[in-house]
């Protein structure tokens, strides 16, 4: 009986399989020297591993470590958070005298004034208005960039084109990216993860997945509360026994290994298989909370009237405590404020944004002055965006409707010039007039302080080297120190 294993092998797939096998030797006797250099850490390595810890090397000298994003699902109001427009108080209510784009809807009303007061805080004087006053506080630590721009009016698109740098589906995320080229310090642990706050964003888990880099460096998906992971406690009395298992199956997938379809699938089935298995392990006691002080919890709003905000102070905290052990990129998602369609407020502007906004702003603040207080905000760059902003006119009469032409983000952390304010919007609020900053730019200076030149940091598909930022990009060096 002949086995599936040992059918003939066709011209074509043995020169792919054996391609480089003359420089896989020369290239194993290169190894011999660095083994004897490094041996304690080359000699359990296999060589998919020896061969991503070579690659995680950065270009040159990080700022930062790792990545938290609080994604701001939906796009919040630039002139009613960070972006103050007088003169939208002085003609509200009346025509608006510029030219208007199509937007989403074309239901667009007259000039409308921001419900909230502006002040200014810190030393550097950043106005910030009235939602976000614990935010407010953290204003000497964070470079704002008033001159956000999109190329997508739609949130499907937008996100993606947030989220990959391509607004079409399939793409590599930008935390998949990142995650390749730098890995996880932490072998326990993903290298990218996406805390759900209870919303998925249009274009649904695409926006995290890693496109046509191996599946091993897509985002894993947690909650916070008893089971962060589908099925992560092991079943009673199976230590061993799930342990055969795991060999056993890593034992047939290394015998497919060029059999069928590519090597580096398989290697990624086998390396996500082994890290399901290391998480059973770390992950309950990553997502336990008792070693924390009442007053760390207090500081996240983990006792909050608003069940929105302890969920999202929650995200918080484990964002946190997953940056302190290793993990390369987090990403934080919204929780479902009941009722107000997360930052997307087509109607009912006031009521949507103050609810989304008491979830989330004690919980960010929280975080950025506990990572200040641990020393993590030297080595950690915080990012906080939504997809694009809204119009400074009413959609019908209380809401906004969606615009790319100008939104508001800023970053705080790790190589990050706080108290900065970076480009300008018109009067109104409405357009980009000075130093518009793309979303390949953001996505630029993230890797840039991460050690990562975006140039070089590319993936072989389709024929060619793809990189995150396509053939643009480029680093916002005036919020850097």
């Amino acid at each position: 009986m002949s086995s599936p294993f040992s059918r003939p092998m066709g011209r074509r797939e043995m020169l792919e399989l054996c391609k480089c096998g003359f420089g896989s030797v020369a290239f194993m006797g290169m190894l011999g020297g660095m083994a004897a250099a490094c041996k304690p850490s080359l000699k359990q390595g296999s060589p998919r591993k020896l061969l991503d810890s070579l690659a995680q090397t950065p270009h040159f000298i990080p700022k930062a470590k790792n990545v938290i994003f609080l994604y701001m699902d939906g796009g919040v109001s630039q002139v009613d958070s960070f972006d103050p427009k007088p003169r939208l108080a002085k003609e509200n209510g009346l025509d608006p005298k510029f030219k208007v784009d199509a937007t989403q809807f074309n239901n667009n009303g007259k000039i409308l004034m921001s419900p909230w007061e502006f002040k200014q805080y810190g030393e550097c004087g950043m106005p910030v208005s009235t939602l976000f006053p614990h935010i407010a506080t953290c204003v000497d630590d964070l470079a704002l960039i008033r001159s956000m721009v999109s190329n997508f009016p739609e949130h499907t698109n937008a996100n993606y084109f947030l989220h990959t740098g391509s607004g079409l589906q399939g793409r590599p995320s930008m935390g998949a990216w990142i995650n390749y080229g730098l890995g996880t310090d932490n072998g326990n642990l993903p290298g990218y993860v996406v805390l759900d706050g209870g919303l998925v964003p249009p274009g649904g888990v695409d926006n995290f997945k890693n496109g046509f880099l191996p599946a091993d460096y897509q985002a894993s998906i947690m909650k916070v509360g008893d089971e962060p992971v589908a099925n992560i406690n092991p079943y009673a009395g199976e230590g061993s026994s799930q342990r055969d298992k795991l060999n056993f199956i890593q034992q047939m997938d290394q015998s497919r290994l060029g059999a069928v379809g590519s090597p580096a699938e398989v290697e990624a089935a086998i390396a996500n298989y082994e890290l399901a298995y290391k998480m059973q392990s770390s992950v309950p006691e990553l997502t336990e909370f008792k070693a924390e002080s009442e007053a760390t919890k207090r500081l996240y709003g983990l006792h909050d009237s608003d069940p929105n905000t302890r969920n999202y102070g929650a995200q918080c905290l484990m964002a946190r405590r997953l940056v302190e052990r290793g993990v390369r990129f987090v990403e934080l998602t919204c929780p479902m404020v009941g009722g107000v369609d997360r930052w997307d407020q087509h109607s009912n502007l006031k009521d949507g944004h103050e609810r989304n906004a008491h979830a989330v702003d004690q919980p960010i603040a929280g975080l950025l002055k506990d990572l200040k207080s641990r020393g993590l905000l030297e080595e950690t760059l915080v990012v906080w965006s939504g997809e694009f902003g809204r119009t400074p006119f009413a959609q019908g009469t209380d809401g906004r409707d969606h615009n790319p032409s100008a939104f508001s983000m800023w970053m705080a952390g790790a190589g990050i010039k706080g108290g900065t304010i970076y480009g300008q919007t018109d009067d109104y609020g409405y357009r980009v007039v000075e130093n518009p900053v793309s979303i390949h730019d953001l996505h630029a200076t993230i890797l840039h302080l991460l050690g990562v030149d975006h140039k070089h940091l590319t993936y072989h598909f389709g024929g060619r080297d793809i990189r995150l930022t396509g053939v643009h990009g480029h680093v916002v060096k005036a919020v850097l120190t």
